[in-house]
């Protein structure tokens, strides 16, 4: 969900993908939650924390330590400060996902190329192998377990979903990917 509350403070949804946002939003209380959660980090990271610092100046003075004696306080929380930004803008690690071997196929007779590209191959295109004469290509891939997305390219352009795959959402790109769900 987080992925769809940025695009939508972000301004990268279509309306029909606000409206379906607004609504799970407020049938969901924890949606609801994160969502208000991200838009107060939101908030602090464009009001420009760093223009509310006080100021402070450092007077010349003979002794090279005496910069420590200077509002040693102002010096803590512009750190903590810091450190408090850097760690709410890092990527949450998570645990070794496990990858399982998954196979994809397609049907494509009346093409010399077929490639894909998704977010198990962090968006890499990787050519799918062709099935004798048959017109079936495939490749097979260990994916980690969770939610993925993918997209065929067909003859080097048209970008094409998994016809086995019903799950589908739009992309940037006003085409369609498949939505991959493998693990538990």
């Amino acid at each position: 969900m987080n992925y769809y509350i940025s695009m939508f403070i972000d301004n990268e949804l279509g309306l029909d993908d606000k409206i379906e946002f607004v609504k799970s939003v407020h049938e969901d209380k924890a949606t609801y939650e994160e969502s208000l959660e991200l838009l107060e980090q939101e908030k602090l990271l464009t009001t420009g924390i760093f223009n509310k610092a006080p100021a402070f100046a450092i007077k010349e003075k003979k002794n090279w330590l005496s910069f420590l004696n200077v509002k040693p306080l102002a010096y803590a929380s512009v750190g903590a400060m810091a450190v408090l930004i850097v760690l709410l803008m890092m990527p949450v690690q998570k645990n070794a996902v496990a990858s399982l071997p998954h196979r994809f196929i397609i049907y494509k007779p009346d093409v010399s190329k077929v490639e894909i590209s998704g977010s198990f191959t962090d968006w890499k295109v990787l050519p799918l192998s062709r099935i004798g004469s048959s017109g079936y290509w495939q490749i097979e891939l260990n994916v980690p377990e969770g939610e993925h997305r993918y997209t065929y390219i067909v003859g080097g352009e048209e970008r094409v979903a998994d016809p086995t795959i019903l799950t589908r959402e739009q992309d940037d790109f006003g085409g369609e990917n498949s939505i991959l769900l493998v693990g538990a």
